[in-house]
C-alpha cells in the first residue's frame, strides 16, 4: 500500500432532502467533503496511508469534520486549526432532466487564507501528492499555496496528481483569467486528471478529441506522464453512460461505458476516479484493469450518498465481477 498526501479544503455540504428544491422545506442534510478530502476517504477505504493536509475553524464545525475523515481511516495530523469559518456548499440535487445546482460559500473560510505548511515533514514518506483546481480558484494565496505544494513535492521526489476540476463559479468569483495559474499547474504534474475541454483552457490551443488533446499536453509539460478522465453521457440527472479514457506517452487505454442508472447521489464521483485510478497505478495493476477499477469504483460512488466514495477494493472487485446488484451471501 502507498502513502498518498492529499491538500485542499474539507467543506461542510448542506443539501435539500430527497429530490427538493433548497429550502423548499426547512429542512437540510449535511455531509463532510471537498473533492481532496474525497479523495483521501476512498484511498483510505482501499487499505492506504491517506494523509490530508488541510485547515479547519476551532470549532464544532472544524472538529466534527476532523473526526469525520479519522472515522474513515485517514490520518489527519496535518489538519490545522486556522483563524476563519467553516467553508460551505449548498446543493439542490437535480432529477429527471432537471440539472442539480450548486451554491458556494467559501469567503473568509479558515483555509482560504492559508497559513505556512511544513510540507517537508507532511510530506515524509510519502508517494504521490494530490491535490485539485479547485484549491486554487479560490484566491491568489491559494494558487501560490497550490503551486508550492506542488513544487515541494517534485522536489522530495513525490509524484504528483493533479485533478483539473474547473468550476467556473468560483473563478468568476474570484475574477482572474483562470488559464495561466492552470497552465503552471498542469506543468508540475505527473498525473493529470482533465478532459480536452480543461486542456484547451490552459494551453489554448482546441482539440477535437481525448487523443488530440493528449499530444498538446505531452508537447507542451515534459513532466507529465499520464492523462486520465472519465468519459459521461448524461441521459438524465437518474441515468448516465460512464466509461473513462487514459494517455500515456505511448499508449491510449479505454474503459467502456457503463450504465448507471437509478443514481442516488453524483457528487464525489469524479474523485471516487481519481483514488480508483492511483490505486491501480500505486498496486502495480496494468493499465486497462487500473482504469476499469477507477471507473467502477466511480460508477458505485453514484449509489452512495455523501460526498464520500465508502466502496471498498472488494467493492469493486465484486461490481468488476459482473454480478450485478445480486446479493453477496
Amino acid at each position: 500500500m502507498a502513502r498518498i498526501v492529499c491538500f485542499g479544503e474539507i467543506l461542510l455540504r448542506l443539501s435539500a432532502p430527497g429530490r427538493e428544491l433548497l429550502l423548499q422545506t426547512p429542512t437540510l442534510q449535511t455531509h463532510v467533503g471537498g473533492a481532496e478530502a474525497n479523495v483521501a476517504v476512498s484511498l483510505a477505504r482501499f487499505g492506504h496511508d491517506a494523509r490530508m493536509v488541510s485547515f479547519l475553524p476551532d470549532n464544532t464545525l472544524g472538529e466534527s469534520a476532523r473526526g469525520e475523515l479519522r472515522r474513515h481511516g485517514v490520518e489527519t495530523t496535518f489538519v490545522e486549526h486556522a483563524a476563519g469559518r467553516m467553508g460551505l456548499y449548498f446543493l439542490t440535487p437535480g432529477a429527471g432532466q432537471r440539472a442539480a445546482d450548486i451554491i458556494y460559500d467559501r469567503t473568509a473560510s479558515a483555509f482560504a487564507n492559508i497559513p505556512a505548511t511544513d510540507w517537508r515533514a507532511a510530506l515524509n514518506g510519502a508517494d504521490w501528492l494530490h491535490i485539485s483546481g479547485i484549491t486554487p480558484a479560490l484566491n491568489a494565496t491559494t494558487t501560490d499555496a497550490t503551486l508550492g505544494a506542488m513544487q515541494a513535492a517534485r522536489a522530495a521526489g513525490v509524484k504528483v496528481s493533479f485533478d483539473s476540476n474547473f468550476r467556473a463559479k468560483l473563478w468568476e468569483a474570484r475574477g482572474d483569467d483562470p488559464r495561466p495559474t492552470l497552465n503552471a499547474l498542469f506543468a508540475d504534474a505527473d498525473l493529470l486528471f482533465a478532459e480536452a475541454r480543461d486542456i484547451g483552457l490552459a494551453t489554448g490551443e482546441r482539440a477535437a478529441n481525448a487523443d488530440e488533446a493528449a499530444a498538446i499536453a505531452f508537447k507542451r509539460y515534459p513532466n507529465l506522464q499520464r492523462i486520465a478522465s472519465t468519459t459521461r453521457t448524461i441521459v438524465s440527472a437518474d441515468h448516465n453512460d460512464l466509461g473513462g479514457v487514459m494517455h500515456t506517452r505511448t499508449t491510449a487505454t479505454r474503459s467502456p461505458a457503463r450504465a448507471v442508472i437509478g443514481i442516488v447521489d453524483r457528487i464525489g464521483g469524479g474523485d471516487a476516479f481519481a483514488a480508483g485510478l492511483l490505486h491501480g497505478l500505486v498496486t502495480g495493476s496494468t493499465e486497462q484493469h487500473a482504469l476499469d477499477f477507477a471507473v467502477a469504483a466511480a460508477a458505485l460512488k453514484h449509489y452512495i450518498p455523501g460526498d464520500f466514495n465508502l466502496a471498498t477494493v472488494a467493492d469493486v472487485d465484486f461490481f468488476l465481477s459482473n454480478s450485478g446488484s445480486d446479493v453477496r451471501r
